[in-house]
């Protein structure tokens, strides 16, 4: 009876180490594939916040280049809403502020008593300061932290791409005419970034 006894003891204990045994290596094993997960996320999350910044200051380039080979105003003026949905949260917040405020209203005040002293060129710098200003919260925070505006990204994107390559006659020669190589490469990084941004977040 002691042996029985003694017998089913070290059984129920040896039963117990298994399961502890299995728990940790259970435990261990949601450990890695939480990891794996947290660093695929983070390096997703890095490429996109570092596309954004890139497609920005590719979208800033093309609007403030002087010698374009763009003949209408539209295609330009297409940047203006591009910047404002890709815009980094950092220098959107300050242009939303008491900076962008002041200057908005340094570029109303030139525009309104001084227009001869207003260049042609900060006609849409000049818009879009006072679209960041201005814009409802509806456009400034529902739409441009949501798809949305990354799906309105891309179609200006692929809009301009295309009229680039029309006006510039073929994809061969949009890489091969004066400054087109420039403007084709600044374009196809303005359809880098929301096409990423939606792979990433259907992810």
């Amino acid at each position: 009876m002691v042996g029985k006894k003694s017998y089913l003891a070290m059984r129920s204990e040896r039963e117990a180490t298994d399961l502890i045994v299995s728990d940790f290596q259970d435990l261990i094993f949601a450990t890695k594939k939480l990891a794996n997960h947290a660093i695929k996320l983070g390096s997703w999350g890095f490429g996109t916040t570092l596309l954004e910044w890139i497609a920005s200051f590719a979208a800033i380039y093309l609007l403030i280049l002087d010698r374009t080979n763009w003949k209408t105003n539209i295609l330009t003026a297409l940047l203006i809403p591009y910047i404002f949905l890709s815009l980094p949260s950092f220098l959107f917040n300050i242009l939303r502020g008491e900076v962008g405020k002041w200057i908005a209203l340094i570029a109303v005040v030139l525009r309104l008593f001084f227009p001869r002293r207003f260049p042609d060129w900060l006609e849409l710098p000049g818009a879009l300061i006072l679209l960041i200003v201005v814009a409802p919260s509806l456009f400034s925070s529902t739409i441009r932290n949501d798809w949305i505006g990354v799906v309105i990204c891309l179609g200006i994107a692929c809009y301009l791409l295309q009229e680039h390559i029309r006006a510039s006659g073929g994809f061969r020669n949009s890489f091969t005419k004066a400054n087109g190589i420039s403007n084709t490469i600044g374009i196809i990084i303005l359809l880098v970034y929301p096409a990423w941004a939606l792979v990433t977040d259907i992810l």
